[in-house]
């Protein structure tokens, strides 16, 4: 699989923010059972493999999990402040859980777990997200092992299908807006900001 015109921008975008921290963190958008929206900060793990996947965590436990399960359908919103860039990728959503059929992702769930630091990994044997606050001595486990995830440990997948790159700075500003199509291949045109 080639990487998709939109990898460039992005590869640009987070090397020229790198020395920020935060400009790892987006916003991840999914559907409640509801119908209403649901948004929250995720952190960004990276590319799967050669893919145009992109890859965050989660706790199986979790709402987003759950609307997930229901709506597999997601949008991020990613704003880079030293370069003025704002890229809106959408795309299914795909849980890697600790029964997924496919052994090839599933060993990526288990990589992206070794590279968590302990301190992240511990925080999925805390109590169940979302419940009553637990006391205090609940949150003091032992540190999980390093290898193997816990159960509830997620590798969540964005499998982009559309992405707009708004690029605030200029006068006039550009945007442009990528596509995939049924096969796989990538388009792209300019448009009105």
């Amino acid at each position: 699989m080639s990487l998709a015109l939109w990898r460039s921008p992005l590869a640009r975008a987070l090397h020229r923010n790198r020395s920020l921290a935060f400009a790892r963190y987006l916003q991840l958008a999914t559907v409640r059972a509801t119908g209403r929206p649901a948004n929250r900060t995720v952190v960004f793990r990276g590319f799967l493999a050669d893919t145009n996947q992109l890859k965050f965590i989660t706790d199986i436990r979790s709402e987003k999990a759950e609307e997930i399960n229901l709506y597999p359908w997601g949008e991020i919103c990613w704003y880079f402040p030293k370069t003025r860039e704002q890229f809106r990728i959408a795309g299914k959503l795909v849980l890697v859980g600790a029964d997924y059929p496919e052994a090839e992702l599933c060993s990526s769930r288990r990589t992206a777990w070794q590279e968590l630091s302990e301190a992240a990994r511990s925080q999925f044997a805390w109590p169940h997200p979302g419940e009553d606050k637990a006391p205090a001595s609940a949150f003091d486990s032992a540190s999980p092992d390093a290898i193997e995830p816990l159960p509830n440990f997620c590798l969540l997948l964005l499998e982009p299908e559309t992405v707009d790159l708004l690029e605030l700075r200029g006068e006039p500003q550009n945007r442009s807006l990528y596509r995939r199509d049924g096969e796989g291949n990538w388009s792209v045109r300019s448009v009105n900001p």
